[in-house]
């Protein structure tokens, strides 16, 4: 590494910088014809002349022992410059054996371990011998004396003839040097009074070679010519080379500013270093249409796309180099290339490997799995298959976007995940034309250009959260791309030309299908993804979030011991999701909370136990739910679908002398304020057969409640709940507290099918009920649910409110 860094103009420290002046000033040097031993200091790309003051700094090496040294003797140095520049430690064979012995004047501390030298050159020195080269380099060096051919001008010349040589090259040095200082600009003022009033070629050329920029071996070959006159003459050959280019420049500098507003700093660096490549008859645009073209040449491109990228290709050839129109096709240019045209990868058709993969990543969610591999056999018999659309539904943290990767693993394709949420703009899915500013391809392309392959897995994340305003319907943009009949064609406003999706196996997801268009559904195979049992929350628990939150927090198993029926308290008191995402946090929170332990207490392992969870997790936040204690009239226990899973809901009704008025409260939505209204002409056709007052709506006020009025509730499948709690508060017969029901109802009484089936039975059998009725039609989806689910609960398939009505309220009208 080099010791030295770059020779500095200013020589005043900064306000980091340490300085402390060298004693004894800087004395004369007495040459002597023997010569003097003195240390040496080599420097890389930098040559020093006599009279000049340098700053230099040493960080590392022979340098800064030489420095020392010298700092420790009289603060003179031997500096001479590095001829091997590629040797990190020269020898004596690499370095320059004509310098220039130096007086110290100043040392400067700066932070990084660095010394900055400011030194004054004192005269030209000839390297006799190395008397040591470590730890640093010691030489016996002899000044050397300048050779004069002819003295300057010193008074009035009768001939022309008679004028001194030296005089005519020290006037036009002093012309082309005051000219040349006068174009750079960046010369000190004292320098270019010493050049004006300099008498003595040596001094002159010396000048010239420390103040004029050039390649130090040049440098090097002005310090070691001792006849002053060739010095100069060689010393006037490279200032007015410099000086040629300097003007060039200038003259480059003022032709393309003309029209050119200052501001435009890039667009002039341009314009110069295009002219400077005309100059040298260099054409650099030339190379960059050749590697367009090359690459253009070089991609599996179909004959469209190549086609339309060669014309941008000739506009792009035709455009300034420095325009708007040149940077956005080069930028166009760059983004279709970029992508995976016809680059496939190799898709794992093996059932046994897929089905290993699905296994081990998630547990339970059969379904899903089942018409994943029911897909690959289908691609196995008929490679030519279009890929399905699929779309997982389901509530959130039940495992979506993590089985869209294990089945990418599973396939061996690439993954790419297009996040749709708050999307409200037609151009971010089919992105914007080229002409506009800062145009960008849409998601689609965007996302192939990610994955690199032109038959990945893209993963369409909350498509049910796409919104839409004055700028188009995201939704409606995503038809074409997710219809295998027209997406072999997509194409995207930027791109201007089809590119090919037929191969992507697109996955959608969504908590609901409600906000989605009907259009948007058609082309969607859509797989229901239910909340999970407590058994699957537990196995879950046990076989993949433990595990996985152990290694995050950097714990072994063996430390924190925990039983399962910690993780079920966990489960019940802690969270309450259709999902494990809350789970997975408060597991989270348990490692980190031992982590602190076995830090601060240095304890080796602990146990979770239900005693001491809440020290872990603090006091529970969620109470079970349980079943009334008493059969009450008028409280009926219904069924509810939530985002987070199922619940029971209880429903109130009291009844009150007045006149006829009915009060509904409970912050519910209009569908089931509707049901409310379907109940009462329910109840109003049926008075009769029901023993119910024929004046009952003109001299009873009816309040109707569902508890817990901070949350939003709607929806229709608490009609028939509604109903028999009407029923039994307008007839005096209690409603059995080991029952609960669902169901929509109509104003005759019929009982119509509900969703969300399997959440409210899991509510069911978590809140102590043994007896659920559904609606018939729902048999169906009562037969798809796991014996754990359904055991040891009672389910009885209802079509009517009659039938609601005859398990539901007590026999006899005595509360039980």
């Amino acid at each position: 590494m080099n010791d030295n860094q770059d020779i500095e103009v200013s020589i005043a420290p900064s306000s980091q910088e340490e300085a402390f002046p060298v004693e004894g000033g800087a004395p004369s040097y007495e040459s002597s014809p023997e010569g003097k031993v003195l240390p040496l200091a080599y420097m890389r790309g930098v040559v020093v002349f006599p009279g000049t003051m340098v700053s230099f700094d040493l960080n590392k090496g022979k340098s800064v022992f030489a420095l020392e040294d010298a700092l420790e003797a009289d603060n003179r140095i031997f500096l001479t410059a590095q001829a091997n520049t590629e040797a990190e430690e020269p020898s004596e064979s690499d370095l320059y054996t004509v310098g220039t012995i130096t007086q110290i004047l100043q040392v400067l501390r700066i932070p990084g371990n660095t010394v900055r030298v400011i030194a004054h050159g004192i005269e030209r020195g000839q390297i006799q011998s190395f008397i040591q080269e470590s730890p640093y380099f010691k030489v016996q060096a002899i000044a050397v004396e300048e050779k004069e051919s002819s003295p300057p001008f010193s008074g009035e010349r009768d001939l022309a003839a008679d004028i001194p040589h030296v005089e005519v090259l020290l006037r036009i040095a002093r012309e082309n040097f005051l000219s040349y200082a006068e174009i750079y600009g960046k010369l000190m003022p004292d320098i270019a009074f010493e050049a004006a009033e300099c008498r003595s070629a040596g001094r002159m050329a010396d000048i010239i070679g420390a103040n004029i920029p050039m390649p130090f071996e040049k440098q090097q070959i002005l310090l070691e010519e001792i006849d002053a006159s060739s010095r100069l003459e060689k010393a006037i050959g490279i200032l007015s080379y410099e000086l040629d280019v300097l003007r060039m420049q200038r003259s480059l500098y003022e032709k393309i500013r003309v029209g050119v507003e200052k501001s435009q700093r890039e667009y002039i660096l341009r314009e110069q270093l295009k002219a400077i490549y005309e100059e040298l008859g260099d054409d650099n645009g030339t190379s960059e249409i050749e590697a367009y073209k090359e690459k253009i040449a070089s991609s599996s491109l179909p004959q469209y796309a190549a086609d339309k990228l060669s014309q941008e290709l000739r506009r792009l050839e035709k455009s300034h180099s420095a325009s708007t129109d040149a940077a956005t096709l080069r930028d166009y240019l760059d983004r279709a290339l970029e992508l995976p045209w016809g680059v496939k990868t190799k898709e794992n058709t093996d059932l046994l490997h897929a089905k290993e993969i699905l296994e081990k990543d998630h547990y339970g969610l059969d379904k899903v799995k089942e018409r994943i591999l029911e897909f690959l056999a289908a691609r196995q018999l008929a490679s030519s298959l279009n890929a399905p659309i699929i779309c997982l539904l389901g509530p959130p943290g039940v495992g979506k976007t993590s089985i869209a990767k294990s089945v990418a693993s599973a396939l061996g394709r690439k993954y790419a995940r297009m996040s749709l949420g708050g999307v409200r703009d037609e151009a971010d899915i089919r992105g914007h034309r080229k002409t506009y500013v800062a145009a960008m391809p849409g998601r689609f392309i965007e996302a192939m250009r990610q994955a690199g392959s032109s038959n990945p897995l893209i993963l369409l994340d909350e498509i049910d959260k796409l919104s839409s305003d004055g700028r188009g319907s995201p939704a409606s943009a995503l038809l074409e791309a997710l219809d295998s009949e027209q997406n072999s064609g997509f194409r995207d406003h930027y791109l201007e030309m089809p590119f090919d999706l037929s191969d992507v196996l697109f996955i959608c997801t969504a908590n609901t299908m409600e906000t989605v268009p009907q259009p948007l559904i058609d082309r969607l195979e859509v797989i229901q993804l239910s909340s999970y049992t407590q058994d699957e929350k537990l196995h879950i628990a046990v076989n993949f979030l433990f595990p996985k939150q152990l290694m995050k927090h950097g714990l072994k198993k063996s430390q924190i011991r925990i039983k399962e029926n910690v993780i079920n308290d966990m489960i019940l008191f802690y969270t309450r999701e259709a999902g494990v995402r809350q789970l997975e946090r408060e597991i989270g929170t348990v490692c980190r909370k031992a982590a602190m332990i076995f830090l601060t207490e240095k304890r080796r392992s602990l146990t979770l136990s239900t005693e001491n969870l809440e020290s872990f997790l603090g006091k529970k936040k969620y109470r079970k739910s349980a079943r009334p204690i008493f059969s009450e009239i008028g409280v009926c226990q219904g069924l509810a679908w939530t985002p987070v899973g199922g619940d029971t809901l209880s429903i109130e009704v009291n009844t009150m002398k007045g006149t006829g008025k009915f009060k509904l409260t409970g912050n519910i939505g209009n569908i089931m304020a509707e049901s409310a209204q379907a109940a009462i002409s329910y109840v109003r056709s049926r008075q009769e057969q029901l023993s119910i007052s024929k004046t009952f709506y003109r001299d009873t006020d009816i309040h109707m409640h569902i508890p817990e009025g901070a949350t939003p509730k709607d929806g229709p499948s608490a009609g028939i709940t509604m109903a028999c709690a009407l029923v039994s508060a307008l007839t005096g017969r209690p409603i059995l507290n080991s029952v609960a029901m669902t169901g929509e109802i109509t104003i005759r009484g019929r009982v119509l099918p509900v969703g969300g089936l399997k959440e409210k039975i899991l509510a069911a059998k978590a809140a102590g009920i043994s007896k659920v009725l559904i609606p018939f039609d729902n048999s169906p989806d009562l037969s798809e649910l796991s014996a754990e689910i359904t055991e040891g609960l009672e389910f009885v398939l209802i079509k009517s409110m009659d039938e609601v009505l005859s398990h539901a309220l007590v026999k006899g009208g005595a509360a039980k």
